[in-house]
């Protein structure tokens, strides 16, 4: 015999316990059961692509040039020293009167940025004097090896294909 009795209260106890367990089941049941009458908002991405906003700018970089071609950066380091990853590497050199490549005394003669330390957060976008790193829209990016990951000047030079053509894929031949 316990200190209560009979042991009833024990029993009262213990079926109150079963009781809101399974109250809180059912609870949570109720929301996947609520869940199946939703209307699906999954996206078949390959083959249906959604615009992104207008302003949406969260996929690889592009490195711009003047309408007269030379190229907009002038190899200041200012983008790879705001990076918080460490995921830009970029080694100024002086432009020479015969061999200009940009408009600005120096150039970017190695300009990397390593895709699987980036964030994506801008900041080497902000901390550029001469706009001449941008964000694009486009933000497919897949690699198959490490090597891939980092790209190099002339890569980053080249204006990114429209989304859903990517090299390899069934759209993109």
């Amino acid at each position: 015999m316990s200190e209560y009795g009979d042991g009833s209260r024990n029993e009262v106890g213990a079926a109150a316990a079963v009781a809101r367990s399974i109250r809180k089941v059912a609870r949570g049941f109720s929301v996947t059961f609520r869940q199946i009458f939703r209307r699906n908002v999954t996206t078949q991405y390959p083959k249906e692509i959604r615009a992104l906003p207008p302003r949406a700018h969260v996929g690889r970089h592009l490195l711009n040039r003047h309408e007269n071609g030379l190229e907009k950066c002038i190899g200041c380091e200012l983008c790879a020293w705001a990076c918080p990853a460490d995921a830009i590497y970029v080694q100024g050199a002086d432009n020479t009167p015969e061999n200009r490549v940009s408009a600005g005394e120096r150039y970017a003669a190695v300009y990397q940025i390593n895709y699987l330390r980036c964030i994506m957060c801008g900041f080497c976008v902000e901390a550029c004097p001469t706009r001449a790193l941008t964000l694009t829209s486009n933000y497919e990016l897949a690699f198959e090896s490490r090597e891939d990951a980092i790209w190099e000047k002339g890569q980053l030079l080249e204006p990114p294909l429209p989304l859903g053509t990517a090299p390899g894929t069934k759209e993109g031949k």
